[in-house]
């Protein structure tokens, strides 16, 4: 299945690099919402950044569906949402959602992630 991706490669820009990667929805990357709660857990290899990004909009049988995420570099994702970037220093078990006036908060994990 193709995906038509909301930014075009010529947009994107260096403002979130060596970070590693990231798992995010198509939520952000093809609908274009902006990242609404993200946690960081223990890295799966060496590249990884152990970020995960979720608009907040996903239910999770659409989670569950592995066509709707992908693997990016972090800043691809703070491409779509520059908001996240001074939050990506935060270390592994951080988990932020973004509250009603806009601002990111810390939360808690998720149940199950790997920490």
């Amino acid at each position: 299945m193709n995906k038509k991706y909301l930014l075009k490669p010529n947009e994107f820009k260096d403002i979130a690099l060596g970070f590693g990667s990231c798992i995010a929805t198509d939520e952000i990357t093809v609908n274009g919402n902006r990242v609404g709660f993200m946690y960081r857990e223990n890295p799966d290899n060496e590249i990884d950044s152990g970020w995960r990004f979720f608009s907040g909009l996903e239910s999770q049988e659409y989670v569950d569906e592995p066509n709707n995420l992908e693997i990016y570099d972090v800043n691809t994702i703070a491409n779509y949402d520059p908001e996240i970037i001074k939050y990506l220093s935060a270390p592994i078990g951080s988990a932020f959602g973004r509250a009603e006036n806009g601002e990111f908060i810390a939360e808690e994990l998720p149940l199950d992630p790997d920490i």
